[in-house]
């Protein structure tokens, strides 16, 4: 494996100008187009005074450009983790001006990104990068307010390089698509700076469905970047491309569309553990169900009361960082995830945890995906759970109403949890809700228990 590449190098380094960088539809985009796009938009921005700039590009190719032309210019890239201009005017003062690849009502300062399409004629210095530079990355809150999350570019260049002494020989001579967005951390990470530090052309566009990624050529051999909210939605009808590579983070990945993605795809997925706060820190190949994860090189985890906190070269923190999940230590350091810590409720006066309430459900034949939580009726608490079943199961509930198979449950549940703990409310639904980044949304899932069964 050649050494990775890092951003300061993704410019500068000797290649050709010929070398393709990022293709969408008929364009294709070469290192020479790069060096060419981000000189002009360097020359644009040292000439502005506003040091912090929010980049909103559906584009990816535009983004780098963006992300590249405000390091070099010695500004600092600022990641909002959404393109909405209601919400980018409300967060104004979180940066000076805008750069984007669409016009767009902004009340400040708006720079529209394109390409020339030209290839530069001579070579070019760029300015150097500050050795402490970093990304700014904006995550949703637990209360609304937007969190920020800073991301020095020496981190990020550790990342990628880490992540390709795991996965650079089966990347080797591929193409990256992918179903996420570059404004959250999984997409920057593995969308934009694994394939510019490996030196592999990446697709500018978004796939939003299962046919886009069906009409990739088949030409050329693919890495896909994905989340379980998309691979959950594949079409077995479709013709598959020719995928060497799934990646999959943003949450739990059920073992029915593993088992699915992998018989269309004919490859196994691998899936990705870690948050932005932290960066990846465990990886597993998901050939079977009950496959534990293994840590990332240089990642340690240290038991803190009924938590751990974790130890990594990614995170900033000397004290590393309290993880919210719970896990399970077993051979050879690695674990299990058993849920989210804090997902504990008091339900007449025991303590229930939500987390092993879904767990003992999904033990459970015919169960797919569980989502409990308090519901409350006449002043009184208990557990309600959202189930997706499989085919079978969801006949067998259709058939005999649903009550005879909540009273089967009921007595699978009840040698393994307090009677209080036994889900009082039970919905039978076809998927559950989750958000952009495939994190369920408890306020949206409460309101599917507001009519009373």
């Amino acid at each position: 494996m050649n050494q990775p590449l890092t951003l300061a190098q993704w410019l500068c380094d000797p290649r050709p100008n010929d070398v393709p960088v990022a293709w969408q539809e008929e364009h294709t985009w070469t290192l020479g187009h790069l060096r060419h796009d981000v000189a002009q938009l360097v020359t644009y921005l040292r000439q502005q005074e506003g040091e912090r700039w929010a980049l909103c590009f559906e584009n990816s190719y535009l983004f780098i450009v963006a992300l590249l032309a405000t390091l070099h210019a010695g500004k600092t890239p600022v990641i909002p983790g959404h393109c909405r201009v209601s919400l980018l005017n409300e967060q104004h003062l979180l940066f000076d001006g805008v750069l984007s690849d669409k016009a767009m009502d902004w009340q400040g300062t708006l720079r529209v990104v394109s390409s020339a399409m030209t290839s530069v004629a001579h070579d070019i210095t760029f300015p150097a990068i500050r050795s402490d530079a970093f990304v700014e990355l904006f995550t949703s809150g637990s209360t609304g307010q937007p969190k920020r999350v800073i991301k020095p570019i020496a981190r990020l260049d550790s990342e990628a390089a880490l992540l390709a002494t795991r996965f650079a020989d089966r990347l080797a001579g591929c193409r990256v698509v992918a179903s996420v967005v570059p404004q959250h951390l999984y997409g920057l990470t593995f969308r934009i700076f694994l394939p510019m530090a490996l030196g592999l052309p990446l697709h500018a566009a978004m796939l939003w469905y299962a046919e886009q990624l069906a009409a990739l050529s088949s030409e050329h051999r693919y890495a896909f970047i994905s989340s379980p909210a998309f691979l959950k939605r594949l079409d077995h009808n479709l013709t598959p491309p020719p995928v060497e590579l799934i990646l999959s983070a943003g949450g739990m990945l059920p073992w029915q569309d593993v088992t699915q993605a992998a018989d269309w795809l004919n490859v196994w997925p691998d899936e990705i553990y870690g948050s932005t706060e932290t960066g990846i820190l465990a990886w597993r190949y998901r050939h079977q169900d009950d496959v534990a994860w293994l840590p990332f090189p240089g990642v340690r985890f240290q038991s803190e009361d009924d938590a751990f906190r974790v130890f990594s070269p990614l995170i900033n923190a000397d004290d590393g960082l309290l993880l919210d999940d719970v896990l399970q230590f077993i051979e050879n350091g690695q674990f299990r995830l058993m849920g989210r810590r804090g997902r504990v409720v008091k339900i007449e006066e025991k303590r229930i945890s939500l987390s092993e309430v879904e767990q003992r459900l999904l033990a459970l034949d015919g169960i797919c995906e569980v989502a409990a939580l308090p519901v409350s009726r006449g002043g009184r608490q208990g557990v309600g759970v959202l189930l997706v079943l499989d085919d079978e199961a969801r006949q067998r509930w259709l058939e005999c109403g649903g009550k005879p198979q909540e009273l089967t449950w009921r007595r699978s549940l009840l040698p393994w949890l307090e009677p209080v703990a036994v889900p009082r409310y039970w919905r039978v639904i076809d998927e559950i809700p989750v958000n952009s980044m495939n994190k369920r949304v408890y306020a949206q899932l409460q309101e599917l228990f507001h009519e009373t069964p």
